[in-house]
């Protein structure tokens, strides 16, 4: 058993790596898991690599962002509530500050070209990032005939059917066939003592604050419709409900009820904010803190009334992902027991390494034959896979290389 000191020293070293995670995870969702294999698997053990994966199963079949739920699980199992508290905080905030400040001062916007010149061998870099992990997983993962059809299938199915809710249908699917075909005939019917863990009252406590703020929201926006915070909560609360799939499906979506619909800001302020959050390390998610603030601004709110807006923002649309995964991680272990659960989990992490494929062959295509991006590209790969380089060293050399050249 490990004394009080090793257990204080195990979470700092936690939360080193957190902040390394925050300001090197470039690239989105498929990156970011690369990183998480990096700095929370092989790097440190602080989980397995079987514990991330299952971690992840579980993430992409929840609403919310599946980054900051991944996270906040592997911060649960290391140091539970408090330590997976200040995980989401820490991964969270730096972004959305940066965010809400771009929004507060709009007119520095017309910099984002200086922004897009340092950060421009990024993109590669963080294309290495992605075949890095797409390598390492599949690896894992893909080590049946079922595994490699699922994730040959997800590739097809996102470049022929092109639409955000091919994830949750492929990955429910996926999960269902790897079920119906992996669950042995005299499992099926074993029953486990599930949920022996749960405090009940947790569980009201979880499921109560999971619907009061839509509720409240919903009727303060009836009886009120001129208090825009409490109108843009109900939005942004209801959209994290929603959301299955992460950024590239909260985007279209926040575009369409806040532009067109609402016309809580134009197209013009919203992808040129889309196009800042793109250069920037973190969740797609804290975006989010922009177009609160920006709203804000647009109906005459103040510099306080507009951090309100960024504050609101992104805690809206993170709070039911990070409610539900800190109810379900606890009894977790109860849960997978279940032999048709267990079992759908092989298919999920397949669909998963489809996914991430599939994003860098679309992240890939617009790189053209620029020799130069692909050899920073294959040379992050290399360093990642067969060396001991941390991305931080990675990143930071790619900004240093944009800035001077």
């Amino acid at each position: 058993m490990q004394t009080k000191p090793l257990i204080v020293r195990k979470q700092w070293l936690f939360i080193r790596n957190v902040i390394f995670f925050t300001f090197t995870s470039f690239g989105g969702a498929q990156a970011h898991l690369a990183l998480l294999l990096k700095y929370f698997v092989h790097n440190t053990k602080f989980i397995s690599e079987e514990e991330l994966l299952e971690l992840n199963a579980l993430a992409q079949v929840l609403p919310g962002p599946a980054s900051t739920q991944t996270l906040v699980g592997i911060a649960w199992k290391v140091g539970k509530l408090k330590l997976a508290i200040i995980t989401f905080l820490i991964w969270i905030l730096p972004t959305a500050c940066i965010m809400t400040f771009a929004a507060i001062s709009y007119a520095m916007l017309d910099q984002k070209q200086k922004f897009i010149e340092i950060l421009e061998y990024i993109k590669p870099i963080a294309l290495g990032i992605v075949a890095y992990g797409a390598f390492k997983l599949g690896k894992k993962v893909l080590n049946s005939q079922i595994s490699i059809f699922l994730a040959v299938a997800s590739v097809v199915a996102t470049f022929v059917l092109r639409n955000a809710y091919v994830f949750p249908i492929a990955i429910l699917v996926g999960g269902m066939i790897s079920s119906a075909i992996e669950t042995p005939d005299e499992e099926t019917h074993l029953r486990v003592k599930l949920f022996s863990n749960v405090n009940p009252k947790k569980l009201i406590y979880f499921l109560g604050a999971l619907l009061l703020f839509a509720l409240i929201g919903a009727i303060i926006n009836r009886t009120s419709p001129f208090s825009l915070p409490i109108r843009l909560l109900e939005n942004f609360y209801r959209n994290g409900i929603l959301v299955f799939g992460g950024g590239q499906v909260l985007v279209p979506l926040m575009f369409t009820e806040f532009v067109e619909m609402k016309h809580y800001l134009n197209a013009s302020g919203f992808l040129s904010g889309f196009a800042l959050q793109q250069a920037l390390p973190g969740p797609t998610f804290s975006f989010t803190s922009y177009l609160g603030a920006l709203s804000m601004r647009n109906f005459g709110y103040g510099i306080w009334g507009q951090v309100l807006g960024g504050f609101i923002g992104v805690i809206g649309v993170n709070l039911p992902g990070l409610i539900l995964v800190l109810f379900i991680v606890p009894f977790w272990d109860d849960l997978k027991k279940i032999s048709r659960i267990r079992h759908s989990l092989s298919g999920i992490n397949a669909v998963s390494v489809g996914f991430i494929i599939a994003a860098f062959i679309l992240l890939l295509v617009p790189m053209g034959f620029n020799w130069l991006f692909l050899g920073i590209m294959m040379l992050t790969f290399l360093l990642l896979n067969y060396t001991k380089v941390s991305p931080p060293i990675v990143v930071l050399a790619g900004i240093l290389i944009g800035y001077l050249f």
